[in-house]
């Protein structure tokens, strides 16, 4: 039930004004593909298994994917790709998603983002993102069986970095490299990191990042997750 709060609180959220109006304006010009779609429009909450072991944290909502569809990944290139993944490494119900009511059920993995409305260019600037940042920290209250987080590209990295120092759970982000799945040991208590490269177009597109390579993050994410 708190989870379902903290979720109403995050679609009903209004405080960066220049998000808002960029996602209230796509909503009403949409893509042409789309013309028939009612937009979400709205910042959009993260989704899945409340026992969650494995935390997948994305950086935001596609212009035309989850601000169209209203749920995270859901109805884009990233989440085609994230999607096949999750279903191969056993976590998703089915290997594609396209609207928020197809019935895809996630097991045993969450799935949220740094920011939660669709940015200018896919770049929500620093502040957004602290304005977004007690809504990740509450998600992991509310988690409690989290045993892995998942960073999909380098602002989702930092963003979590930001909120272990916070915590005084590390003293120092020196020790910690971005790269593909790369694994690393946080403060005692709090769950092992994972970076990844993002699944967006231009990282499959320019086979920076190959569906085996992100299965080997979620199977990676997996075998941690089934020791601990």
């Amino acid at each position: 039930m708190k989870l379902e709060i903290l979720q109403d609180e995050i679609v009903n959220c209004r405080l960066c004004p220049r998000l808002r109006d960029h996602c209230t304006n796509i909503a009403i010009v949409k893509r042409r593909a789309y013309r028939d779609w009612d937009y979400w429009g709205r910042p959009v909450p993260g989704f899945g298994d409340p026992q969650a072991r494995v935390l997948i944290l994305g950086l935001a909502p596609g212009a035309h994917g989850s601000n169209r569809t209203g749920r995270m990944f859901t109805g884009d290139r990233s989440g085609d790709i994230l999607f096949r993944t999750l279903h191969k490494t056993g976590f998703a119900s089915q290997p594609e998603s396209h609207s928020r009511d197809d019935g895809l059920i996630l097991h045993d993995i969450f799935i949220t983002a740094s920011a939660r409305c669709a940015p200018p260019g896919n770049k929500p600037t620093p502040q957004e993102i602290r304005n977004c940042r007690p809504f990740l920290e509450r998600e992991l209250d509310l988690l409690p069986n989290v045993k892995v987080v998942v960073a999909l590209g380098k602002i989702a990295f930092d963003t979590y970095l930001d909120l272990l120092k916070s915590r005084a759970a590390i003293g120092s982000r020196a020790g910690f490299v971005f790269g593909h799945d790369r694994q690393f040991v946080t403060g005692p208590g709090h769950p092992l990191l994972i970076s990844s490269y993002h699944p967006s177009q231009q990282n499959t597109s320019t086979g920076k990042l190959t569906e085996k390579m992100l299965r080997d993050v979620f199977r990676r994410a997996r075998r941690c997750v089934d020791r601990s």
